[in-house]
């Protein structure tokens, strides 16, 4: 008989936390949020930038200044800092031994390889707002000086 009570009892508590469960989670009704505050969340959620193509972004300092930075000012701001020292065999600016076996490769080559990259230099040479146009400008100031 003991069996059958315990039985019961856990039987009838089943019952009433279904029922229990039924009445809290039966409706699905939304409360109204006010236009202020549905104003408010969508600018705390929303994105913090967007994503662009690098064929849709115009440098910030060509777009300041309306026009193209020179190769001496691109130099002086980015390619210094290695081709001053020779950082990571970088041909230093104005000395004719590092640069005449570049120099000897092509104007093409040079350029190919400032955008591209080559050896040690990255591409670019890290200046990552320059476009190609102002690179070429900088590589032909760097073989003007390095003659």
């Amino acid at each position: 008989m003991r069996k059958v009570a315990g039985r019961s009892v856990m039987a009838g508590l089943a019952i009433a936390m279904l029922m229990a469960l039924v009445a809290c989670g039966g409706g699905n009704d939304e409360m109204p949020v006010p236009p202020e505050v549905e104003a408010e969340i969508a600018e705390r959620i929303a994105p913090a930038g967007e994503v662009a193509m690098a064929s849709e972004v115009v440098s910030a300092p060509a777009a300041a200044s309306g026009g193209a930075r020179s190769g001496d000012e691109i130099y002086n701001s980015k390619c210094m800092i290695c081709h001053a020292s020779g950082t990571a065999g970088a041909p230093i600016l104005g000395n004719a031994t590092d640069w005449a076996p570049r120099i000897g490769k092509g104007i093409e080559a040079l350029y190919t390889n400032s955008i591209s990259g080559f050896n040690g230099m990255p591409a670019k040479g890290l200046c990552m707002d320059c476009s190609d146009d102002e690179l070429k400008a900088t590589v032909d100031y760097m073989v003007e000086k390095s003659q």
